[in-house]
Parts: structure tokens; C-alpha cells; sequence
């Protein structure tokens, strides 16, 4: 999409600012800046270019314009909460930086239904959900009205935008309370490098069914690894929810056909590539 070439630039450019300064509020301001320009562009294009089927545009208001859209909220919230924060003792920081992390939990209660639905990579509503003009557009969280408009927004697109900028905060104020507590500079992690871009958009169970096989085969920890630490990170990488994994696990067991049927799938699939690649 025509768009590509515009989101590579913005991220190389958020990158060098991110590694260039230390100076909070100078980045804030600064990825501020470079956000709007960058949204303004991206909705030019959309107006201009559109979409060439519905899968394209669930696609780009559900992964693309909040991975864009996040970035000024979490720099908009990071300049007023570092702006504010008290000079004074460690302790009165930690129960500052503490307060604004249960702000900001406030969120993902208020929205819990559509939390869960986005956590766990469901797709049944995308379609309600991340096309413009299915429904009312929704109250923003934020101030950010002028983004609002019914050619470059869908109802749920900013609240996808918000979890993931609520997400970097909270890293980013771990981070700071860690330090404070500890009395060390810790090397400083860039809190938009911990979100993953990557989207299981396979069937949690086809999941859960993989975790199992890495699991047993001992190819993790020589086979020490819990479980439940494999879930979680699985979870983490590709933005998902897997439920009760064990329950799932017992449901695999449970069936009459092949037991590993998303490992056959994968030997199929790769099978096949092989043999594209040969001929």
C-alpha cells in the first residue's frame, strides 16, 4: 500500500529520537510533533487511495493506524504525567508514578468487554467494529478530536490505539518505579519495543497446540520450561489471550481424528513450499 513508505520513515525517525535524547519531556514533545505530521499524511493518502476490499481496510484501522495513533497518545500521557511528577523523595515519586499505573488500569476495566475481545485475536465483530461507517463513533478517550472524523476512523480503532499506548506507559512507569526503588539507573528499554506487532491470526486452539508440541519436545530449557511461562509469552508475542490452555490441551486429547492436526497442517504447508521452491 501507498502508505508503507510513509510508516517506515515515521518509526526511523521515532527510533533516532529515542535513542538520541534523555531529556523525557524533549522526546515528548518531539514524538508529539512527528505523530501528528505523520497521522495527517497517512489519512491524505487513505482519503485519496482508499481500499481495495473490506479485508484491507479491517486490516489497516485494526493494526496500522493504532500502531501510529498509539504513539500520540502514549507521548500526549507521558508529557502530563512526567511534566507533574513530584522533585521531591524517592517515596513520594513511587506513589505518584504507582497512582498513574492505577489511572491507567481504570481503562482496560471501562472497556473490558472489547479488551478481552482484542486480546485475545478475535475477528468475529471486525467487521462492526473496524469499517468506517458501521456505527456511531465512539466518545474518545482522549482529546483527540481533530483525528476523529468518519473518512479515517471506525468505532474501535482508537480504543485499539489507547490499549496499546496505555500498554507502553505502564512498561514505562515500571521502569521508573524500578529504578527509584533500587537507587540504579537502569538501562532504559524503549517501551515501544515491547509491544509486538505480530498477530496470531490462527485459531487459539492451532496455539495451544504448538505451545504443547515446543513443550514436550524439549526444545525449550532442555525441556524444563513451565508451561504457563510458554503461554504467557506466546500471549505476550502475538497479542492474544489463550484462555484455559489446559482445558484446550484436554480438548486435543479428546479428539477422534488426528490428535496434531495443526502439526500436520504445518508439514503440509511447508512440504508444499518446498516443493514450489524445487520446481
Amino acid at each position: 500500500m501507498a502508505y508503507q513508505a510513509l510508516i517506515s520513515e515515521f518509526e526511523t525517525k521515532l527510533e533516532a529520537l529515542e535513542a538520541s535524547y534523555d531529556d523525557i519531556l524533549y522526546k515528548a514533545e518531539h514524538g508529539i510533533t512527528y505523530t501528528e505530521k505523520c497521522i495527517k499524511s497517512l489519512r491524505e493518502a487513505i482519503v485519496q487511495n482508499g481500499f481495495p476490499s473490506i479485508k484491507e481496510e479491517i486490516h489497516f484501522f485494526k493494526h496500522v493506524k493504532p500502531q501510529i495513533f498509539s504513539k500520540l497518545i502514549y507521548y500526549v500521557k507521558l508529557y502530563k504525567i512526567e511534566s507533574k511528577r513530584p522533585r521531591s523523595s524517592s517515596k513520594f515519586q513511587v506513589k505518584y508514578l504507582n497512582n498513574q499505573i492505577n489511572k491507567l488500569q481504570v481503562f482496560f476495566n471501562d472497556n473490558l468487554e472489547f479488551y478481552r475481545y482484542y486480546r485475545r485475536g478475535a475477528s468475529a465483530l471486525d467487521e462492526q467494529y473496524f469499517v468506517r461507517g458501521k456505527s456511531d463513533l465512539r466518545s474518545p478517550t482522549e482529546s483527540f478530536h481533530f483525528f476523529t472524523d468518519e473518512q479515517f476512523s471506525t468505532c474501535q480503532d482508537s480504543t485499539v490505539a489507547t490499549i496499546m499506548a496505555y500498554d507502553m506507559l505502564i512498561v514505562y512507569l515500571q521502569q521508573e518505579i524500578k529504578s527509584l526503588e533500587t537507587h540504579e539507573v537502569n538501562p532504559k528499554i524503549n517501551p515501544m519495543k515491547q509491544i509486538s506487532k505480530l498477530f496470531w491470526t490462527g485459531s487459539k486452539t492451532e496455539l495451544i497446540e504448538l505451545i504443547y508440541a515446543l513443550h514436550s519436545s524439549g526444545a525449550i530449557n532442555s525441556g524444563t520450561a513451565d508451561i504457563k511461562e510458554m503461554a504467557s509469552l506466546f500471549e505476550q508475542m502475538f497479542n492474544i489471550d489463550l484462555g484455559n490452555y489446559y482445558h484446550t490441551f484436554i480438548e486435543i486429547r479428546a479428539r477422534k481424528c488426528s490428535k496434531t492436526k495443526f502439526l500436520d497442517k504445518l508439514i503440509e504447508a511447508l512440504g508444499k513450499r518446498f516443493d514450489e521452491s524445487d520446481s
